[in-house]
């Protein structure tokens, strides 16, 4: 498959998944693709969530989270939502447009109860996760090593 031309992806706070989500598909497909993100309730970016992108060179710490009501424009071609919440809200909001919602199911790294460590690696594989799924659904990118 190859990527469309825009992607939302949303989740419950835009802290953690969908942040982290829009900031990979950039990262991976360039200016090739419009990506934003969006959450059914903003909330401040996660620390966790800039740390694990940080190490991959992916800067997140200037994202402002956004709720759906925030978007200037709805004219995606998919949205990926990355919780139920986000899923029934992306319906809601699309149900007189043409856009394909896909539901991505991923864990919150943020219940993780471990130590610093086992929190970050909890972060790990959750972008470890969104990138081999964008991967699969959009295609391998080209010019960017993974």
């Amino acid at each position: 498959m190859t990527a469309p031309q825009a992607v939302l992806f949303a989740c419950n706070f835009n802290s953690i998944r969908s942040p982290m989500a829009e900031a990979l598909m950039k990262h991976l497909y360039g200016r090739s693709v419009f990506v934003d993100s969006a959450g059914v309730r903003p909330a401040e970016i996660d620390p966790f969530a800039i740390a694990v992108m940080d190490e991959i060179g992916i800067d997140l710490s200037k994202h402002r989270a956004k709720s759906f009501d925030d978007l200037d424009d709805l004219s995606f071609d998919v949205i990926v939502s990355l919780t139920p919440e986000a899923h029934h809200a992306a319906a809601l909001i699309t149900r007189n447009i043409a856009c394909d919602i896909e539901y991505w199911p991923t864990q919150d790294p943020s219940l993780n109860q471990g130590s610093r460590e086992q929190s970050l690696e909890a972060y790990r594989e959750l972008r470890d996760d969104l990138m081999q799924r964008m991967i699969a659904r959009f295609g391998k990118p080209g010019g960017v090593d993974v």
